[in-house]
């Protein structure tokens, strides 16, 4: 899968941008959406076309990159643990495609209660996207698994962004990648070797105690389809 992030059009960029700037430089409550609509060089009317309001602006680029982790997990994957740990490195990826902006939106976002609590159930609805994957790629599995992989993934994804958004330099995706990796091993889920099949009739696989037991059924059940 391509580490390219997928991206606001650019004239909806353009306005995102002009708002944050607008709302770092006087003000979330003191910007009105005529003088979003001024600076953007757009109209009031297609402003509330592209947004529907204030707030929406700040939080447009959540809204793209959920729809297009709908898309990719719908997409079906062998290894649906790395698929969801691929999904939190698209979302890292854009934001520090643009770290300036994203440190701007960031900005603006601890400043209004309002938007914080909106950034929590934001959030909120990138856990669930992923805990919802889970629990349909893997027929049986525990809630709990399913439940603790998603938030697990999302707090290690949270943590490395505010590395990002709270600093001046730039975070590589593979500090990301490394962490997830790590949360991989200890979730027992790293694509550990199973022990090959003799020529008989007999299958052994040998897993780690800490593996889900819904993930031990697919690897036994891909070794015998195989």
């Amino acid at each position: 899968m391509s580490d390219s992030p997928p991206a606001l059009p650019s004239a909806r960029t353009a306005v995102v941008a002009a708002a944050l700037e607008l709302f770092d430089a006087q003000g979330f409550d003191q910007t009105s959406v005529d003088q979003i609509a001024q600076a953007a060089g757009i109209s009031r009317s297609t402003f509330f076309r592209q947004f529907g309001g204030k707030d929406d602006v700040v939080f447009a680029d959540h809204e793209l990159l959920l729809d297009e982790l709908r898309v990719f997990l719908a997409q079906g994957h062998s290894d649906p643990w790395s698929a969801v740990c691929e999904a939190s490195v698209q979302v890292f990826t854009h934001f520090a495609a643009d770290p300036e902006l994203a440190r701007r939106r960031y900005a603006v976002v601890r400043q209004v209660p309002a938007l914080r609590e909106r950034e929590i159930v934001t959030v909120f609805r990138y856990e669930r996207l992923f805990d919802e994957y889970l629990r349909e790629a893997l027929p049986g599995i525990d809630p709990l698994d399913a439940v603790g992989f998603a938030a697990l993934v999302t707090a290690i994804h949270n943590h490395v962004l505010r590395q990002l958004l709270r600093g001046t330099k730039k975070v590589p995706v593979t500090v990301l990648r490394a962490a997830l990796d790590d949360a991989l091993r200890r979730f027992g889920v790293d694509g550990a070797a199973t022990r090959e099949p003799s020529a008989d009739d007999v299958v052994v696989a040998v897993f780690p105690r800490t593996m889900p037991t819904a993930e031990m059924a697919r690897r036994v059940r891909e070794r015998l389809d195989g």
